[in-house]
């Protein structure tokens, strides 16, 4: 069995569910490996960021104002979905190499869901499987002991936390929450 390469993923989309709305961006950044035990990344040493066409015409505005995106520059200058999709596609294979991919985030339903869905529409296949995703606010839970609920990241220990910002920027982002799931791995449960 293949040890395991987490990506750390995050989108900045235009509405709740992908299809009817877009993506508009998405960064990845490796956060570490694991074979017998978890090993750290230096988040910024492997990344990719797209800025993608919006693939419909709908959007809810306060989505689209948390990215800061331009809806209108993207419609010119964004790359095509299918193009977008393709190239992280071979830079996930060729960055995980002999290790098996695994997409992480905060939380994984919404990021997944439209990274999913943008791969199985665009390109046919899923680099990560169809269940290769690990949930981060999950895995506090399980880790902390606590209700999902009570998964929040004003819960967490501050020494959990990344000390980048969270900017809504997907690249930022992406390699912001790779440093809390690296935390989050090495973290021995004690506050």
């Amino acid at each position: 069995m293949r040890a395991d390469m987490y990506f750390s993923v995050d989108v900045e989309a235009d509405g709740p569910i992908p299809g009817p709305y877009s993506m508009l961006s998405f960064g990845a950044a490796v956060a570490g490996t694991r074979g017998e035990a978890f090993a750290r990344a230096e988040p910024t040493a492997a990344t990719f960021y797209r800025e993608l066409k919006p693939i419909s015409d709908e959007f809810v505005p306060a989505a689209l104002e948390v990215s800061g995106l331009d809806r209108a520059a993207l419609q010119r200058e964004g790359t095509e979905p299918v193009v977008a999709m393709r190239e992280f596609s071979k830079w996930v294979t060729a960055t995980a190499g002999e290790f098996r991919p695994v997409f992480v985030a905060y939380p994984a339903s919404f990021d997944w869901m439209f990274v999913y869905w943008y791969l199985i529409r665009f390109t046919g296949a899923s680099v990560f499987g169809h269940s290769g995703c690990l949930d981060v606010k999950t895995a506090y839970a399980i880790r902390a002991g606590v209700p999902l609920g009570r998964a929040t990241k004003r819960a967490m220990p501050r020494h959990l936390m990344s000390t980048r910002r969270h900017t809504h920027h997907a690249l930022d982002d992406a390699v912001e929450q790779a440093d809390l799931f690296a935390n989050l791995m090495t973290w021995d449960g004690s506050a």
